[in-house]
Parts: structure tokens; sequence; C-alpha cells
């Protein structure tokens, strides 16, 4: 498969402190993939490299084989990759809906076309619909998480980030929200899952990417790596392709 998204030697450095050492990831249209590890092993880094959010050489990024490293985020999101953030970061004091119609207008200001609206969005999480002129201070952590990633849709991504979406929610709406999954991918968007719960990654994606301390030490289908493998992967070893 041709990838939508791929990494080249990635490298990236908060100051003097190297965080990543030559990545080299892929995900191809409608591919999901998960990156796994222990905190600390740069799976967040990751995605904020991809995202323009630090600096990296253009060649390390690539999308549909051009290379964008080092883009600024808003340009990354007119070319179509989005992210849903650890820790949702919406407009408080904004409503539910005001927050959705913030992206729709960037996605106007930037030319983004694509099959997501407003009222797509509240057939995939309903609960947004209700809730539509409740301030986003006032929701619950899962429904934030639905409106975070309701907004990201709305710049209609050929590829989608989304770092730590589970962390602190409630089993039963982790599932609803993992659920939206396979209609968002229907839409040919490929899916970026950092996901520490490892169950839940395999579930999910079509590959797994495991990390160590900014280097891959294990890739392979979700489907045939074992926890055995992604165990001696989490605490050493050589990168091994499953």
């Amino acid at each position: 498969m041709t990838a939508v998204l791929s990494t080249h030697g990635l490298v990236a450095r908060y100051g003097d402190f190297q965080a990543l050492y030559g990545v080299d990831i892929d995900v191809a249209e409608g591919e999901a993939v998960a990156l796994i590890g222990a905190n600390g092993a740069g799976k967040s880094t990751f995605l904020r490299s991809v995202m323009g959010l630090l600096p990296v050489k253009p060649e390390m990024v690539r999308l549909e084989g051009q290379p964008i490293g080092g883009t600024p985020t808003d340009r990354m999101v007119q070319k179509g990759v989005a992210i849903v953030p650890e820790g949702r970061r919406l407009f408080t004091g904004m409503s539910v809906d005001d927050n959705l119609r913030v992206a729709m207008d960037q996605a106007d200001r930037l030319g983004r076309k694509g099959g997501w609206t407003l009222e797509r969005l509240h057939l995939l999480f309903p609960i947004l619909k209700e809730k539509a002129r409740t301030g986003v201070q006032n929701l619950s952590g899962g429904q934030q998480q639905m409106v975070s990633i309701g907004r990201a849709l709305l710049s209609q991504p050929r590829v989608l980030l989304c770092d730590e979406i589970s962390l602190g929610l409630a089993p039963k709406v982790i599932r609803e929200i993992y659920a939206a999954l396979p209609e968002i991918r229907a839409q040919g968007t490929a899916l970026v899952l950092v996901e520490q719960d490892v169950g839940l990654a395999q579930s999910a994606t079509d590959r797994i990417f495991c990390m160590l301390e900014g280097r891959v030490t294990l890739t392979g289908a979700s489907s045939v790596i074992t926890r055995e493998q992604i165990a001696d992967a989490y605490f050493g070893g050589s990168h091994a392709v499953v």
C-alpha cells in the first residue's frame, strides 16, 4: 500500500535533549496504526513532530511522498493532517456547537473540503447534538473527548493523529469512542493512535509500532503480534518486525 503519511529517520529534540532517534513509520489511506510503549517512549513526541510542533527537517516527514517536515501546524491542517491532542484543549466558556463551528470556519478559510458536516458528526456522536448549547466545561470527560475528535474531523483530515483518546475515561465511553473509528476510516482517513491499552490498540488497528526510548523496537500486524513480543519490546531488545 502507498503511504499517505510516512516518517524517514525522524529525529526530534527538546533543546539539547534528543527524544527521537531515526523513527520510520508509515500509514496508508484508511489504515489505522497504533503507537504503544511506556511513558517517555516518544509516542507523543512523534505526533508533535509530525504536526509541526517541533522543528524537524523537511524530508523526515512526507505526506503522499512530498516532504513536509517542519511545516507550521496551521498549514499541516490545510494539507489534511489533524490532531486530537492529549488533554483535549477545548475552548472553555464556549458551547459544544461553538467549539465545532470554529473548526468548520477554519476548514472553510483554509479551503478544506470533505464529507464531515455537523449533521454527520451528530450521527457519529449523538450526545453532541443533545449537548449542543452546553458549555464544554460542563461536559463529562468522555463527552469532551467526543467534541475534540469532532473538531478534528470537521477540518476534513486525510490523516488523524490521536493522542491518548482513552486516557482517564470509563470503559463504556471508551467502547463508544472506539466504535466510531471504523466509520472515520471508511472515509479514507488514516489513523495514528497513541494508546496505552495494548489490547485496545490491537483490536482497533491494522499494525502496531512499539517504541522504547525514542526508537521503534517492534512492528507488525496487530493480529499477529503476541503479548510476549510486546512485553519484550517494551523493556528492550533489538528492533523486530513481525
